[in-house]
């Protein structure tokens, strides 16, 4: 069986054919490196299909190793580079709401659904289902802190098991899109002038209809600017 004569490609080529024939051809090449691969029973047919399939195969898999290493260079290179500091106002901005989240934690008891599951009797196999769904109804907010949903203490009603007030379905409705989760915990954490300085979420379970009156007036103020 005739060699294969070299057909390069990018570098590549293939010599295939008995081991003497091989030899010789290989004498007579400039190539730098090489790969063998022997076959104790295959055909001449399967052999030289086999040449031309590496011929293609070879340039695919130099590419792919340059690109390799390059992404590796590249991350190499972001690890070693600091990360550009932030603006002087988003530095001021995020002290303000890490300040302002911060009382807002502190400022009243906040409880995972599992906590509230367990205060209600739901069922312990998926102890998050109720408040969950509870939350997508509308019927109660809740705070999303390191990867945790934290539903406020003040929006449950004790006396019908640690049910939401009915009232907070009706704030949350006149806030509307106007504010998120911790908008709506701000607001109720806040002292209200409407409410002759206190706090919503410390008259939202006996001075119910003056707490929705002070969200419709929050929104009319957002309104108007």
């Amino acid at each position: 069986m005739a060699a294969i004569k070299d057909k390069a490609l990018s570098g590549f080529g293939t010599l295939a054919g008995t081991l003497a024939e091989v030899r010789s051809s290989l004498g007579r090449s400039r190539a730098q490196r090489a790969i063998a691969l022997t076959f104790a029973h295959e055909n001449e047919r399967t052999v030289r299909a086999i040449a031309e399939t590496l011929v293609g195969l070879g340039p695919l898999v130099a590419t792919l190793m340059k690109q390799r290493q390059r992404e590796t260079l590249d991350r190499i290179i972001d690890a070693l580079v600091p990360n550009v500091p932030p603006p002087e106002h988003m530095l001021t901005e995020a002290r303000m709401t890490a300040t302002a989240r911060k009382a807002v934690l502190e400022g009243a008891e906040w409880l995972t659904a599992a906590q509230i599951a367990k205060l209600a009797g739901f069922s312990a196999s998926n102890p998050s289902a109720q408040p969950n769904k509870w939350k997508k109804d509308g019927l109660i907010f809740a705070i999303r802190h390191q990867s945790t949903d934290y539903f406020p203490a003040y929006g449950l009603d004790p006396t019908a098991n640690y049910r939401p007030f009915k009232a907070l379905a009706k704030v949350l409705s006149a806030f509307g899109n106007t504010k998120d989760a911790w908008g709506l915990a701000y607001w109720f954490a806040s002292v209200n002038s409407f409410l002759g300085g206190k706090r919503p979420q410390d008259l939202l379970a006996n001075a119910t209809d003056r707490v929705i009156e002070a969200a419709h007036d929050e929104v009319a103020q957002i309104a108007h600017g």
